[in-house]
């Protein structure tokens, strides 16, 4: 699949590019330039990728751990080959700079890489069955077997990553996939799905499907041959799904409105200010756990505001497609306009903006805003935005009780050197990870990444979504063997 602008491109199903049917136009966030045309699926050709997911369980169960380990390598390999035409995929349909592009592709690249790692340890675990007498010789096995077809759903701001998120751990347990991308970014998707059909995937157990909504719901509603569910986007639509998808298991990845505490005792500030900026402005804002909410400790509260100010004001917004890009445009000047609507009405609500310019069209500035006060949509909702909150705190309980004011629930960033205080936010905190010593953007792929409240169910990261992709079944073997 080459891709040009005004490029037609067709779904994947059953290892062929299908390009009949109606065609949806895919425009760049940047400018609203043209990035191609996709061909929708059909209600009739989802089912049909169901049939052929269902059909494919059988050799996929087969699949023995080295050939699943060397498929995941194959495509880490290709991945880092084709680095380049991924990083203009995905500044073009994601706006995403570039250069976040080329470390969105190298992280994916790991990612599959350590998916093959998984796909040779994962398994296998003895049971002692002769605890108690008359059970002498017995043993058990527990193993696990991928739960079956998989349905996986995930947004615009990240259209590898979050895309390798869900196949890579799949491939390695032994899971057909069902891939609805993005309707605004499916040529990332579409043409990691070619590596992995080149890769030697069977041709049935993958399909990359940009489907509409309404046959996306109707597919989580009626189809009960898929059994897990896993999306990553809005808490509204997820919860939705949730509710409409049955007997599945469903794994639910919402993002938030990330928090971060600044103690007084940490240091060095320089540093640690550029990166706050980076975690909250670079991409736009548009990530689940891009920065919003700092509170800071009184005494060093003035310096490390201005610290901020100060990188933030240098990172001005631009093309996606240059090397020199930090801010690209948000999604859409519809989502720009309703945050544009959220800033004003904190202003006129006594909060302060300190930082940040005029929006045009769907371009911002960074924005740094400081009076922020409870009910305020800037600090309740999720903003995806380049707008940032840094408040002051006098006690360090203070400021565990305002991250903890939230519905959402995913990461949280501590910047203390204390112990105490450390266990202290660690046992208090509500939230799927606490970040000591960084921004709540940390992540690596080894680790369990979820959250509780609004922010979702369930844990991604490779070692826990195979779990999560896999059923736990047991052999007892009698003495007499």
């Amino acid at each position: 699949m080459k891709m040009r602008p005004g490029a037609q491109t067709g779904f994947l199903m059953c290892g062929k590019e299908w390009s009949d049917g109606e065609q949806l136009e895919v425009r760049s966030p940047w400018q609203n330039s043209l990035v191609g045309h996709v061909t929708t699926p059909t209600r009739n050709d989802a089912r049909q990728a169901v049939t052929h997911a269902v059909a494919s369980m059988r050799r996929m169960r087969a699949l023995p751990r080295w050939k699943r380990a060397e498929i995941l390598h194959a495509v880490a390999t290709q991945l880092r080959a084709q680095s380049t035409r991924f990083e203009q995929l995905i500044a073009a349909e994601a706006g995403k700079p570039v250069n976040q592009a080329r470390s969105e592709v190298e992280r994916s690249a790991c990612l599959f890489d350590l998916a093959a790692q998984e796909a040779m340890r994962f398994g296998d675990e003895a049971i002692p069955l002769d605890l108690t007498e008359g059970n002498e010789g017995r043993a058990g096995l527990m193993r696990r077997f991928p739960i079956g077809p998989v349905l996986a759903i995930t947004p615009f701001s990240a259209p590898l990553s979050l895309v390798a998120h869900k196949l890579a751990p799949a491939i390695a347990v032994g899971c057909p996939v069902i891939l609805k991308p993005s309707l605004q970014t499916p040529f990332t998707a579409l043409a990691l799905g070619e590596i992995i059909l080149k890769a030697g995937l069977p041709e049935e157990a993958i399909a990359i499907l940009p489907l509409s909504n309404a046959e996306t719901t109707w597919l989580v509603e009626k189809e009960e041959r898929i059994k897990l569910i896993s999306f990553t986007g809005s808490s509204r639509v997820g919860w939705e799904l949730r509710a409409k998808s049955g007997h599945k298991r469903v794994l639910l990845q919402h993002g938030g409105n990330a928090a971060l505490i600044v103690h007084s005792d940490w240091h060095p500030l320089d540093s640690m200010a550029a990166r706050v900026a980076q975690a909250a402005f670079s991409h736009a804002g548009q990530s689940c756990v891009s920065l919003q909410r700092i509170y800071v400790h009184r005494p060093i509260y003035q310096t490390f505001l201005w610290k901020v100010v100060e990188r933030a004001a240098k990172m001005l917004p631009g093309d996606p497609t240059l090397e020199s890009t930090v801010i690209g445009p948000l999604a859409s000047t519809a989502h720009a306009e309703k945050i544009e609507l959220w800033v004003k009405e904190a202003i006129d609500a006594g909060a302060k903006l300190v930082q940040g310019g005029e929006r045009k069209d769907n371009i911002f500035p960074p924005l740094i805003l400081t009076g922020t006060k409870p009910g305020m949509k800037v600090l309740e909702e999720e903003l995806f935005a380049p707008v940032l909150l840094i408040e002051p705190y006098e006690d360090f309980e203070d400021a565990l009780a305002a991250v903890n004011h939230s519905r959402f629930g995913l990461q949280a960033g501590l910047l203390t050197r204390d112990l105490g205080r450390i266990q202290t936010a660690y046992r208090e905190l509500e939230l799927g990870a606490l970040i000591v010593g960084d921004t709540p953007g940390w992540r690596t792929e080894t680790m369990p990444f979820g959250g509780v409240k609004d922010s979702g169910i369930g844990r991604e990261g490779i070692p826990a979504a195979m779990l999560e992709l896999s059923e736990p079944r047991l052999l007892t073997l009698p003495g007499i063997l």
